[in-house]
């Protein structure tokens, strides 16, 4: 049912994608009056799941979910149609139409993917507000991966300045993406109540990405779940225990339990802990991993403040601006690193299982505004690379015609057209591979 409830997200999601970019194209090609001979959600190879001509255009669905279509009359595209273009240009073709009308139609659907974003960002920002915990408000430090305790982090720091900006009243969550994205990388820490920067090698990178957890709250230690087999389960340790001894050293977080804790596998130790107000003590065995088997509990929000805003419509459309650019700012740091071959980032990418999984296993309104609004910034950004058969490829075609008043052969079009399907099929291949191969445990 999880896996369904995924998948009818990821369905949806990509679909109302499709739709308005392409009504994107569609509404600056009626715009300039052009005829649309076929405007197509995903595509239809062999047959067409449904179909209605209205006008000149052939309105449909297709069966392969991997996208859509909208074909312009007289224009070079994906569907490499050759055949119109052997007639002489018709006044209502896409080759007809001077170069600027030209650039608006392949741009409209990049710019309504653009704006579907701010709308969703604007809408979420109105229904949901901005609940988060601030960065500044993290008085007892971190938590941090063995990664970044390994680059100097130590647990218990906090994060001041992330490449000289203060990053107080940042998300917390927003600030592990600093970190990741940030081009020089020199992070500021306060430690026992002195500043010190540490900077973080272009290297590193490869490896903290692989690491989900690179910072986290710090919680104090109570027991939650107990699972049946572990040695708190059979020293008679319950749900509700709050831990603050391992022979007679005094842990108040979660990681200086786990890190005590690693220091005696295979081993007993003695756990202190208070149980309806009364302090007691227990022998607990630790297994050879360093656990005593038991899930950490507790509430979070009551160990650190929430900051909430309630935003009337008026405002919530800076804000939702303001959210979306930074999405846009993200999204582009991260193409960068994936383009840097020393980060190794490339290795991340993924396809359709990829995207899916980001989407939550229970049907979370919040969560598919937010993803299809991440998403929508993706397809835009993809979208407009330079790449032939992409739209940011018709554009620098449009560009250069613009620039030297000859407009490229359409045998060199038909070529490009060919070269930018291959490279597309590619990275699909390999975006998807890479899928497979980690669900196999081999990447």
């Amino acid at each position: 049912m999880e896996i369904l409830i995924k998948i009818v997200q990821l369905v949806a999601s990509l679909s109302l994608l499709v739709l308005v970019h392409e009504l994107g194209h569609f509404l600056f090609a009626r715009l300039f009056k052009c005829r649309v001979d076929k405007f197509y959600l995903f595509f239809n190879p062999w047959f067409s799941l449904y179909k209605k001509k209205i006008g000149d255009t052939e309105w449909g669905i297709g069966w392969l979910p991997l996208g859509g279509y909208c074909k312009i009359a007289g224009m070079v595209d994906e569907s490499m149609d050759k055949e119109q273009l052997k007639q002489a240009p018709q006044p209502w073709e896409y080759r007809s139409k001077p170069a600027w009308q030209r650039f608006f139609i392949i741009i409209g659907g990049v710019l309504m993917n653009f704006l579907l974003a701010m709308v969703i960002y604007i809408g979420i920002t109105f229904a949901w507000g901005d609940s988060y915990i601030a960065n500044g408000d993290v008085r007892q430090g971190y938590a941090y991966s063995a990664d970044l305790q390994s680059l100097g982090f130590q647990n218990g720091d906090k994060i001041i300045a992330v490449d000289g900006e203060d990053v107080s009243d940042k998300q917390y969550t927003q600030i592990q993406m600093d970190i990741i994205l940030s081009d020089k990388r020199e992070v500021e820490i306060e430690r026992g109540g002195v500043r010190q920067l540490i900077t973080i090698p272009a290297e590193a990178v490869k490896r903290l990405l692989k690491s989900p957890d690179l910072i986290s709250l710090r919680m104090p230690v109570v027991v939650g779940e107990v699972e049946g087999e572990g040695g708190a389960a059979r020293a008679g340790l319950l749900a509700g225990d709050s831990i603050v001894t391992i022979d007679s050293v005094n842990v108040i977080y979660f990681d200086e339990l786990r890190a005590s804790l690693d220091k005696h596998k295979n081993d007993t130790v003695q756990i202190g802990f208070y149980r309806s107000g009364l302090f007691q003590q227990l022998p607990v065995a630790v297994n050879d991993e360093g656990k005593i088997g038991f899930y950490i509990g507790g509430n979070l929000l009551n160990n650190y403040k929430l900051s909430t805003r309630d935003y009337s419509l008026l405002q919530s459309i800076p804000r939702g601006v303001e959210r979306g650019i930074d999405r846009v700012d993200n999204y582009l740091k991260q193409l960068k690193l994936i383009a840097s071959p020393e980060t190794g980032a490339y290795k991340s990418v993924g396809g359709f299982i990829t995207m899916g999984k980001i989407f939550p296993s229970e049907w979370s309104w919040l969560a598919f505004w937010n993803i299809t609004a991440l998403l929508s910034i993706m397809l835009a950004v993809l979208n407009i690379l330079p790449i032939p058969a992409l739209d940011g490829g018709h554009l620098v075609f449009i560009i250069y015609e613009m620039i030297t008043r000859r407009a490229p052969s359409e045998k060199f079009m038909e070529i490009a057209q060919y070269v930018g399907f291959i490279l597309l099929i590619g990275l699909l291949i390999f975006a998807n591979g890479s899928d497979i191969l980690r669900l196999l445990g081999v990447a």
